[in-house]
């Protein structure tokens, strides 16, 4: 058999398969296309509403991510529980709350640092028909640092897994029973990009939010077929005072543009950015670019961080000492 033979041969075959291949990458765009407006233009509708449930749960509620979870749930007609550590902060929430939304509100003020507060809060619940709960509690570091540098390491460790991991933990126990007797409810767990791969000099603040993310999605396949929606998302840089970001941008929204286009996901992505643009880079950084790249540039960045902090705390200890010797 001849080139030319072999060829015309081969022809017909290549043709089918390069057809195939085109046809197989049109209809998987055009799906993915679908799916995003579904996801981030329709959104989920009415699907988040007091037919869940008369009360939301939101932890972490007086800041934030959390603060604009209790306003936008209180608009669409949600009582609110709230859970916080502040009294003093609760109530002006709550009341600001009531003003503004007409809708009724109690509160709970616990540190989630500790472990013997789940009583108390146990105690609060009962009665209370919940349709949503919003894990949003969280603490991070006050500045990128080495493991071994971190300022009284011990009782870090634990306070950080007091907060962003048991927490999680305990008040999914709380809540979701009742929930599965009433085969409907959703529980929004609030992780992190930071636990979408490592992030050096902010490790265990990481660690602990890619907890939350595998809880979340473990948790979602375990109760997902009797009616209960476990979500877990994964923002990036919101303006709030964890971030110390104060100007919002296109990829830095304020919480309250977070969570307007956040709750438009649920029960459509168990995992999910919760917006558009930190869509795209959640794709970016997990899809595009190689892990160890990711890996390197968070470390560069906190190192840089880590660099002007410790220079701005040295200048100011200097004025410091230098204005007590002029006293």
């Amino acid at each position: 058999m001849n080139v030319e033979e072999m060829i015309s041969w081969a022809e017909t075959p290549l043709f089918w398969v390069g057809a195939f291949t085109v046809a197989s990458l049109t209809l998987w765009l055009l799906y993915r296309l679908l799916t995003g407006f579904r996801i981030w233009v329709l959104g989920n509708g009415q699907l988040l509403s007091p037919k869940l449930g008369k009360w939301a749960v939101v932890t972490g509620a007086t800041d934030g991510i959390g603060k604009s979870y209790a306003e936008e749930l209180a608009r669409r007609g949600f009582a609110m529980m709230l859970i916080s550590r502040s009294q003093e902060k609760l109530d002006d929430v709550a009341r600001s709350i009531e003003e503004q939304f007409k809708v009724e509100t109690r509160t709970i003020a616990v540190d989630f640092g500790k472990t013997d507060i789940y009583s108390k809060i146990e105690e609060g619940l009962v009665g209370l028909e919940i349709g949503v709960l919003v894990n949003n509690v969280g603490v991070s570091y006050p500045y990128p640092e080495y493991y071994l540098h971190i300022p009284d390491l011990d009782n870090f460790i634990t306070n950080m897994i007091n907060v962003n991991m048991t927490s999680v933990c305990q008040m999914t126990r709380l809540v979701l029973p009742r929930m599965c007797e009433r085969s409907k409810g959703v529980i929004l767990n609030i992780s992190s990009a930071s636990g979408m791969y490592p992030l050096p000099l902010l490790t265990v603040y990481s660690a602990t939010k890619a907890f939350v993310d595998f809880f979340s999605r473990g948790l979602q396949e375990e109760y997902r077929r009797q009616g209960i929606l476990i979500q877990s998302v994964l923002p990036f840089f919101v303006v709030t005072k964890m971030t110390r970001i104060k100007k919002p941008t296109l990829d830095k929204p304020t919480p309250e543009r977070y969570v307007a286009a956040e709750l438009t996901t649920v029960g459509l992505q168990s995992q999910t950015n919760g917006y558009f643009p930190h869509a795209v880079m959640g794709w970016v950084t997990t899809k595009l670019v190689p892990t160890s790249i990711v890996i390197f540039l968070g470390a560069t960045m906190n190192r840089l961080q880590r660099t002007g902090y410790l220079q701005r705390r040295k200048l100011r200890e200097q004025k410091n000492g230098q204005s007590l010797k002029t006293e």
